[in-house]
């Protein structure tokens, strides 16, 4: 019972050391993107042919933070990641620590081609059809909060939903999920996808269509690689019985 609690103890003391440097490297992230936000907001309105306005000394800072934490949650992915093999690095196999090693820097790279899915493709589609939409109604004047609130719904979600296939990948490495199961709930997971694709663009078919198709292309990517995971995983295993036999 005793050595059950030690355990207990080292597990958390453990984790409570993976949570302290992952926050250390976010607040280090932070800094360098709150020195560098002046170039940052540059690069980001410019095609915009109005300057933004604020509607107080409050916004200016707060579009510094803002910008800011999108750089250090960006630059925050690959350190987490790693921070999390370290932890679960003891309860795996060697050829399960160098496979699931590998998946840190993708987990980066999809979150990055997200985010530029987002912004590339979704922000410019959304934003004109919202412009289009008030015709001239309304004289179109955009808040420097409102914008970069706007560029952050229309991508953030993207950046963590193409880390889905990494994700899946490295939780069927650890046996934790199977392709089994992610097909048995097909149904549900296309549900969810396609209510997160309605909420996160205008009320328009095309945009919802436009959304919904590589967040569903995402999800069967995912069952392909966890299939082939699997397959792998359960191949080795099948070898190291027969060696042992």
């Amino acid at each position: 019972m005793e050595d059950k609690e030690l355990q207990l103890v080292d597990h958390l003391e453990e984790l409570r050391k993976r949570i302290i440097i992952t926050a250390i490297a976010f607040v280090i992230f932070f800094i360098v993107g709150f020195i560098y936000v002046d170039d940052i907001y540059k690069w980001f309105v410019r095609d915009l042919d109005v300057k933004l306005m604020v509607l107080g000394p409050s916004d200016i800072i707060w579009i510094y933070f803002m910008l800011a934490t999108v750089v250090a949650i960006a630059g925050t992915i690959p350190v987490l990641a790693i921070e999390i093999w370290l932890f679960v690095k003891p309860a795996l196999k060697p050829n399960e620590r160098r496979i699931t090693l590998s998946y840190i820097p993708a987990l980066f790279i999809l979150f990055i081609i997200g985010l530029s899915f987002g912004y590339f493709i979704i922000f410019p589609m959304v934003l004109k059809f919202l412009v289009n939409m008030g015709g001239d109604m309304f004289v179109t004047n955009f808040t420097a909060d409102r914008y970069f609130r706007f560029i952050l719904n229309m991508s953030l979600p993207f950046g963590v939903l193409f880390e889905l296939p990494a994700v899946v990948m490295f939780l069927t490495s650890l046996g934790i999920i199977n392709p089994f199961v992610l097909a048995k709930i097909r149904k549900y997971a296309y549900f969810v996808l396609v209510i997160i694709a309605v909420v996160i663009t205008p009320p328009e078919f095309m945009s919802d269509f436009i959304v919904t198709v590589p967040l569903l292309l995402l999800y069967e990517i995912s069952i392909t690689l966890s299939k082939f995971v699997y397959r792998k995983k359960l191949k080795k295993q099948q070898e190291e019985e027969l060696i042992e036999a």
